[in-house]
């Protein structure tokens, strides 16, 4: 109101010139219709006293004044009083956090590929309890789709159905010979003759015919034929303005400018010299023209023959020592041809030639171009006179590929084996994390109140200490053996972890009684009468909703799935441990322009398990009883004697000190 009133603005109803700076809680003054009002209490028993005018103003600031969350506009339906709203956003359903958490994974090397072809083919490896396999069988999902043959072999990619037309349609006799672009023909006077335009209604009605051929690439025919289009109008204004001009560069022939001036005046090394410093001035003042005009292109005709001298200004340092390459005579030189060295010289038909497997081959690649900076067999100029030209040629049974192929489409519906380690690392050297396809994030949501349990537990317990703490193999792995144990256990839950395929990340899976598995066992989830329902579901409706309330986030998801029912008690525990968030859609407008909206809002549990606040070694047996059994163990026994290294040195002193004696 003091701003209104400062800037001579009507005041609102209801304004009075001394409430509008008062403050006194035992306000005295007399109650008069335009110049103050009552003192009354806030009706929502905040405590606060203020003049009976200054209450729609109030409801702004008082705590008790019910409003909806600060994520609202993320998805959050809840309101509650204001002085609740910071304690409400460590647990509102729209307040979600992505974990960030990066890793690298490698290739697997030549001399591992015995240890990664046993687990690739024995079919008794549970890659849900070997954790090392299953991440590592997740990141190479991951690292598939991002890796694009196209970046990779660009030599042996499909041609694309637009640039193939286009091509031809330019490299033909009838295009070459008229030397036409976009349907118009020059003539000798320098003007086009261009075909007469399509109408924007013939345009439509052409896009929208499928009796064309290729009638899909006519969104890139337009956009490349405009622009030549374009072009040749451009061309068409810069010949015609320069017949116009002719006539002033004619009558400014005759003035004597700077550049003549300085033509007969300094030598052509200090000419140029100035041309390079000051040449876009000339050319901003007219004294230099941007474009060589037509009439005074370079001809070779009029050129006369000019006497060479060559001037040797340099001398060759004494302590300079050519290479011994150069120092050979030329005349005795040994005679070489240039050939060219392919395949074809091992006298074998290119059908007949050995096949390169796809996944290892594109991972050495990605691997010399990730680490290397270059691709394999790259050419490099060793100096301004010398290029190494390097070329390798790569024949796969499935190219050439499509444009946007990647290697997971390649390989689709191919038996696929690890072709990465199993061992991750958190930090690396060598290599740039922004730009890397080796480098992995974990990337799933979680409610704020999750984040922390989900980075303790998961990255900083489990994935940290897998590599022979958390998760134990045989020490002969590097020889094949797949064995694997667990070493630590939940403290105060019967539980064991494992990995999720579902929901692509490590979960805790209790260990249940066996009676409860023969009673889901009879459990038939083809039928949906009455009489077969699951175990959990014939329980009354309170039961089941006192149960899903102790339930993490993870199994609540899984209980979802199970029936109609047991998905709608799930559904009245999103607000307090689910999470929402919004679903954008992109939408094109009548115009060319185009927007994104709201399609939305999607409710879901995260994959965050019950939180583990300590962990305690398993009821797994030692490892040397493994060993005993293992197949890889192979005792050798020794029974002759065997000297000591240096039994060899004691007799030789004891010899000599003998002698001496």
């Amino acid at each position: 109101a003091s701003e209104q009133r400062n800037k001579g603005m009507k005041m609102p109803m209801g304004y009075h010139k001394h409430c509008d700076k008062c403050y006194n809680v035992h306000c005295q003054v007399p109650v008069q219709t335009s110049v103050s009002c009552i003192v009354v209490k806030c009706h929502k028993n905040c405590g606060a006293s203020l003049h009976m005018c200054k209450q729609e103003e109030h409801q702004l600031l008082c705590p008790n004044e019910i409003v909806p969350c600060l994520n609202v506009y993320y998805g959050c339906p809840l309101t509650m009083l204001r002085h609740r709203l910071a304690k409400h956003l460590e647990v509102c359903p729209a307040s979600v956090v992505c974990c960030s958490q990066e890793w690298n994974r490698w290739p697997i090397s030549e001399t591992d590929l015995t240890f990664y072809r046993n687990i690739s083919e024995n079919p008794l490896v549970n890659t849900e309890e070997n954790l090392d396999v299953a991440l590592a069988y997740r990141d190479q999902e991951q690292l598939f789709q991002s890796i694009k043959m196209k970046n990779i072999f660009p030599e042996l990619m499909l041609e694309d159905s637009a640039l193939q037309n286009i091509a031809a349609g330019i490299n033909s006799p009838a295009d070459n010979a008229s030397c036409s672009l976009d349907g118009g023909e020059y003539t000798e006077n320098g003007s086009a003759k261009l075909d007469e335009e399509l109408s924007q209604e013939e345009r439509d009605t052409l896009a929208k015919c499928t009796d064309v051929t290729s009638i899909q690439n006519y969104s890139s025919w337009e956009k490349i034929f405009n622009k030549e289009k374009e072009g040749c109008k451009q061309t068409i204004k810069n010949l015609n303005k320069g017949e116009k001009g002719k006539e002033k560069e004619d009558q400014e022939s005759s003035k004597n400018g700077v550049l003549e001036r300085l033509g007969k005046e300094v030598n052509i090394a200090e000419y140029n010299m100035y041309l390079v410093h000051n040449g876009v001035m000339l050319i901003n003042f007219g004294q230099l023209a941007a474009c060589t005009p037509r009439e005074k292109d370079f001809v070779y005709g009029s050129l006369e023959p000019i006497e060479v001298k060559s001037v040797r200004s340099f001398n060759v340092p004494t302590s300079y020592r050519a290479k011994r390459n150069h120092l050979k005579d030329p005349s005795r030189k040994a005679q070489t041809t240039h050939q060219s060295v392919d395949t074809s010289d091992l006298g074998i038909s290119i059908e007949d030639l050995p096949k390169c497997e796809e996944v290892s081959t594109t991972l050495l690649c990605s691997l010399e171009k990730e680490l290397k900076g270059h691709s394999i067999s790259e050419s490099v100029s060793t100096d301004g006179l010398y290029t190494d030209i390097g070329t390798q040629t790569y024949i796969f049974s499935s190219a050439p590929f499509k444009q946007d192929a990647s290697l997971a489409d390649v390989i689709a519906g191919k038996p696929c084996g690890l072709h990465l380690h199993i061992e991750a690392e958190s930090v690396t050297r060598r290599h740039n994390k922004t730009s890397s396809a080796f480098s992995y994030m974990c990337g799933h949501y979680f409610r704020r109140d999750e984040y922390c349990f989900h980075f303790k537990n998961v990255h900083s317990d489990i994935q940290a200490s897998l590599n022979g703490w958390f998760q134990q193999r045989c020490p002969l792995a590097y020889l094949g053996c797949t064995f694997t144990q667990m070493r630590f256990d939940p403290t105060g839950q019967e539980a064991i972890v494992k990995f999720s395929k579902d929901g692509s990340t490590l979960v805790l899976q209790p260990k249940a009684n066996s009676s409860l598995c023969e009673v889901g066992k009879t459990f038939s989830p083809q039928r949906n009468d009455a009489q077969n329902l699951d175990p959990l579901s014939s329980l009354p409706l309170e039961i089941i909703q006192h149960i899903a309330g102790y339930l993490d986030s993870f199994t609540l998801s899984q209980l979802s799935q199970v029936s109609h029912l047991l998905r709608e008690v799930c559904a009245t525990l999103l607000q307090e441990k689910g999470m929402v968030s919004l679903k954008w859609e992109k939408k094109k407008h009548s115009s060319e322009g185009s927007s994104w909206i709201c399609q939305k809002k999607v409710w879901k549990f995260s994959s965050q398990f019950s939180s583990v606040d300590r962990w305690s070694f398993s009821d797994t047996p030692s490892m040397s009883n493994h060993l005993g059994t293992c197949s890889f163990y192979q005792r050798e026994d020794r029974t002759e004697p065997v000297a000591l290294p240096c039994l060899g040195e004691v007799r030789d002193k004891h010899g000599k000190l003998k002698h001496k004696r």
